[in-house]
């Protein structure tokens, strides 16, 4: 579980892996951009998958990558990896760097669903993975079976991301309903106007961090609501509903608006509710979950706690400033985002050598 072992095994294979990417995109007609799932707390995925996004980046600089990260437990009692700060750390700076889109899925908020929302005691990989495959097929919906906008992967996430840093995005989805879990089929009615409230309540939101209204702001929004007989009057009456109900607080300096894709469902799975629907969403309150993460790095590192085996590997054999370098580069992010919530922004970081 060392973020620098996965890393040089990464450097080892870099022609294999490489020859093969290069081999899938020849014989693509129109490569548009990766995607990579990783998570970030352990070796292979995190040291691994920040040598990857670093090779495809290089290799590939005009196309788009977009990463599914895992983010791990935050409860220490819970974690099996206690390295899990710094491998966290060091993976955060390349997807800072090197990746134009992360959507964000927190084990922690996972876990709280499976046990809060689906009544499911000790939620097993399984059901946790199956939340996960959920959210994104969701996500991909508007590219698979494709309408008149959002259908391709630029276009899709361009609107969400006003600036390159802040690209770590949160997702929320309802109803929700796992395919084993037969007691909560029968859910209650499922109107546009009832599955697009219910998306911008917390309890809803795949991410451990507070996104009730005075606790930061959205940057922005899109919501993609599937079904096949959706009146659009419908969607505006919702927005216009959620507007008049303040339910949601955007940032100062940009336009208030909740963007809304129409796809239609499935044909190859049967559900119970004729309408669904799934939130994509960039909000300030990310940088709670990079503080707490922070937080966590500083109290093993301040004692220079299980650097032994990092020691070991080539990237760190000469001093342990990528450390240091990847904190302030997570600092900064956590910066950024506090400061997009106020209404000078736009000076950000002019004259410190920023933005």
């Amino acid at each position: 579980n060392n973020w620098a072992s996965g890393f040089r095994q990464g450097q080892e294979h870099h022609d294999t892996v490489l020859d093969m990417i290069d081999r899938e995109a020849d014989n693509s007609d129109s490569l548009e951009g990766f995607v990579l799932c990783n998570s970030i707390a352990g070796g292979t995925g995190s040291g691994m998958g920040s040598y990857l996004l670093e090779a495809i980046n290089d290799h590939f600089p005009k196309k788009l990558v977009q990463t599914y990260s895992v983010f791990p437990n935050w409860d220490q009692g819970q974690s099996d990896v206690v390295v899990q700060p710094y491998n966290s750390i060091l993976s955060l700076k390349r997807l800072i760097l090197n990746a134009d889109a992360v959507v964000v899925l927190d084990n922690t908020a996972l876990n709280q669903i499976a046990v809060d929302r689906l009544r499911i005691q000790s939620p097993t990989v399984d059901q946790l993975n199956s939340l996960v495959a959920k959210i994104m097929a969701a996500s991909t919906t508007t590219l698979r079976y494709p309408g008149y906008m959002n259908n391709d992967l630029i276009g899709l996430l361009a609107s969400l991301i006003p600036t390159p840093r802040c690209h770590f995005l949160m997702t929320g989805y309802t109803p929700l309903v796992l395919n084993d879990n037969t007691q909560l089929s029968t859910i209650r009615k499922t109107t546009v106007l009832d599955v697009m409230r219910r998306l911008t309540q917390s309890k809803n939101i795949m991410v451990s961090a507070n996104t009730r209204p005075g606790s930061g702001c959205y940057i922005s929004i899109l919501n993609i609501i599937q079904g096949n007989d959706i009146d659009p009057t419908q969607i505006h009456k919702a927005l216009q509903k959620i507007r008049d109900r303040q339910l949601v607080n955007f940032i100062p300096w940009g336009p208030a608006s909740i963007q809304v894709a129409l796809a239609r469902s499935s044909p190859y799975l049967e559900t119970q509710n004729k309408v669904s629907g799934f939130m994509l969403a960039n909000h300030t309150s990310m940088a709670q979950l990079f503080d707490r993460l922070l937080r966590q790095y500083d109290k093993i590192r301040r004692r220079n706690a299980f650097l032994d085996n990092y020691r070991k590997e080539p990237i760190f054999h000469e001093n342990l400033d990528e450390f240091d370098d990847a904190r302030e580069t997570v600092q900064s992010l956590v910066d950024e985002y506090k400061a997009m919530e106020k209404p000078d922004y736009v000076d950000f970081g002019i004259g410190s050598g920023g933005l």
